[in-house]
């Protein structure tokens, strides 16, 4: 074989590895992904055509083909050992005083770097080349990921740079960012499938599977701590220096690793992490002061199974055990829904927490709370705290099922949940106390009746102060009342008085917007006003006559034939009327016009007599849906020249095909013609 394909191989392979390390270690992009998917695909067609030229440590072979049937034990050339806890101050200027009486000096220099919660890992490279990766275990004996490992793109697969070691042991963790976390379990939920309690559950639960592309699935990352085993090749003397070694040679390393001195110095850093906890993008749970010395790390030497040269300060616990002894339900201010437990209180994440909220229906079933249940409770910082397992072997006799209420419990109205939705939502929108807040500022805003001035602060003054209850309270307010409130004034107040005269005159399309009926935004407000022309009609209209209407399916009908059916919601549009909200009926279409209601045609080719948005806009204005994609509920597919993947797909699901000249009948005549035979 010439030189030219292995000389391309090499130069893709450096090209790749460059990015990945921009990417992953750095975080510095280098190239788009658009970029870096052409030059990884090229390396792969490559060494498709020259199979001589594949090794296990290029980029395209991260991901191990087969499953394993059983992970290997792997004996630690240098123990993994555990770390001391500290968990107040006192502790630590202990560990710092007991460091310096040993050292027999006055001082010490600290490393101190976040305690991530995740899953330690012994990677060990010879020449530069990952050969093994191994977990923890027992400190002496860990498992064989090495498969699993190769498929994180922040562990490098090769060691970059000058001076590194014939044979070096790297130790780090693996650990899976809060994002990535949130975005997997909400995956997961859309599936229905089981969700992790917390990242480092998954990390560990993803770095454990047989199967290697289960792990490259997952979003793993690591940071590099420190070092084991180190043959032919120095480092430098302090464990700041070889963090700084380490990232050089490709690893990823911390950016909050500082060094300090004396205990002061690392209470500080404690304080300063502590207050940043929460917007770390992954989770910690302490800190780690480590001696930055080498020489009086190995002249303070080991403990047990612990290093004396370091001690791990831990942040209050963020999970604890508690008991659920109610579960209540609250409504948010759109009308979900919500169940909440109420829990035996419990001192948890440096507060006492006595509720936690348990999402929607869904989640109650899935995780099987009952009232009475042994639960795990997670805090993390200012994010409400949740249920996140219940320990069903605790489960008492009379414990209770939470069974969600059929009507309100702040206003009575009936609740509803949707097919296909997870949340259940009060149908009292104008009229629930829990909603009042958003109802009105919705009904208020620039695209609804356009009171100008009424503003989220004012709106608060007002509900807050118990002027206004519904939106129909809005027009009883008077000047003096208005003028009584925070930073408002004579002045104002009239202007105000003035905007809301102002906003009695509207249009049907505004005012359906406005009332706040859930899932009717802009467009099928101004659908349903073109459609039945008055609010009687779409008051009075069934769940079949709605979904008549162009964009308005099964799920939106049963929305809005809800909503007029609550005799709350009736009363304050009664009220809105009498106020003087009015607007003009609106003349109905005739049916030639609208031949096309309820049918969902699709474009696709091109046209000759037309473009396809102009043809759009005819088939819209005759009342149909023109959708983007083809489906069974498609009702047929136009199809110009060269049409292409939509008309195969029609083809294979049957769905009817015209032609142009089928499109130009269908626009004069309102008639549908014979399909098109493409036989």
């Amino acid at each position: 074989m010439s030189a030219g394909p292995a000389a391309r191989a090499a130069e893709l392979r450096a090209l790749l590895e460059r990015w990945n390390h921009r990417y992953y270690v750095l975080d510095d992009p280098e190239v788009p992904d658009a970029e870096y998917d052409r030059v990884f695909r090229d390396l792969q067609s490559l060494e498709q055509a020259h199979p001589e030229l594949l090794s296990d440590d290029s980029p395209t072979q991260r991901v191990g083909a087969l499953p394993l049937d059983a992970f290997s034990e792997v004996e630690h050339r240098v123990a993994m050992l555990s770390l001391g806890n500290a968990f107040e101050a006192d502790e630590v200027h202990d560990f710092d005083r007991r460091v310096r009486e040993r050292l027999e000096v006055d001082s010490v220099r600290y490393a101190c770097e976040p305690k991530l919660d995740g899953l330690a890992i012994n990677i060990r490279y010879e020449h530069g080349r990952l050969v093994q990766a191994a977990t923890r275990g027992d400190g002496s004996h860990g498992e064989d990921v090495t498969q699993n490992i190769r498929t994180i793109r922040s562990v490098p697969l090769h060691l970059r740079g000058e001076g590194v070691p014939e044979l070096i042991e790297v130790r780090g963790e693996i650990y899976m960012p809060k994002a990535g976390f949130e975005a997997m379990n909400a995956r997961a939920r859309e599936k229905g499938e089981k969700t992790f309690v917390n990242p480092r559950n998954a990390a560990a639960g993803s770095l454990r599977q047989l199967d290697s592309r289960i792990t490259a699935s997952r979003p793993l990352t690591m940071f590099c701590y420190g070092v084991g085993a180190v043959e032919g090749g120095g480092l430098p003397d302090s464990h700041g220096e070889i963090l700084r070694q380490l990232g050089e040679w490709g690893l990823r390393i911390c950016p909050e690793v500082k060094v300090v001195q004396g205990a002061e110095g690392c209470l500080a850093f404690y304080a300063d992490i502590g207050r940043r906890r929460d917007s770390l993008p992954y989770e910690i749970d302490g800190v780690v002061y480590k001696v930055d010395n080498l020489i009086q790390q190995r002249e303070l030497g080991f403990v047990s199974r612990a290093p004396r040269w370091a001690v791990a300060h831990k942040f209050p616990a963020q999970e604890e055990l508690t008991v659920v002894r109610d579960i209540e339900v609250n409504v948010g201010r759109t009308g979900a829904l919500t169940p909440v437990a109420r829990l035996e209180p419990v001192f948890v994440g440096g507060v006492t927490v006595t509720n936690a909220t348990l999402h929607n229906e869904d989640e109650v079933r899935r995780k099987d709370v009952h009232i009475g249940d042994t639960v795990i409770v997670r805090r993390a910082g200012d994010v409400i705290p949740e249920v996140v397992r219940v320990l069903a072997e605790r489960r008492p006799a009379d414990a209770r099922a939470f069974v969600m209420p059929s009507h309100c419990p702040e206003c009575g109205s009936e609740v509803v949940r949707e097919e296909g939705e997870a949340v259940t939502r009060c149908s009292g929108g104008l009229f629930c106390p829990a909603q009042r807040r958003e109802a009105i500022r919705h009904f208020a805003s620039r695209r609804a009746l356009d009171v100008e001035g009424l503003g989220d602060k004012l709106v608060e003054q007002l509900v807050g102060g118990q002027h206004v209850h519904t939106p129909a309270d809005l027009y009883r307010l008077d000047v003096n009342t208005i003028a009584g409130l925070e930073r408002m004034a004579q002045k104002s107040a009239q202007n105000l008085i003035d905007a809301l005269e102002k906003s009695k005159h509207t249009s049907l399309e505004r005012f359906l917007y406005a009332i706040g009926i859930a899932q009717v935004g802009e467009s099928t407000a101004r659908a349903l006003a073109r459609h039945f022309g008055s609010l009687e009609a779409v008051m009075t209209a069934d769940v079949e006559t709605l979904t008549a209407v162009p964009d308005v399916g099964p799920v939106v009908a049963s929305h809005i034939h809800t909503f007029f059916q609550q005799p709350h919601n009736r009363e304050v549009i009664d009220s809105l009327r009498k106020a003087g909200v009015q607007w003009p009926d609106i003349a109905i279409e005739q049916p030639a016009e609208q031949a096309l209601i309820g049918k969902t045609l699709v474009l696709t080719g091109t046209l000759g007599a037309m473009s396809r948005d102009q043809a759009k806009e005819r088939l819209q204005a005759m009342g149909a849906k023109v959708s983007g994609s083809v489906s069974k509920k498609t009702d047929y597919v136009i199809a110009g020249e060269n049409a292409g993947s939509k008309l195969s797909k029609a083809e294979s699901l049957g769905v009817p095909v015209m032609d142009e000249g089928g499109l130009m009948t269908l626009l004069e005549t309102g008639q549908f013609p014979q399909p098109t035979d493409r036989s």
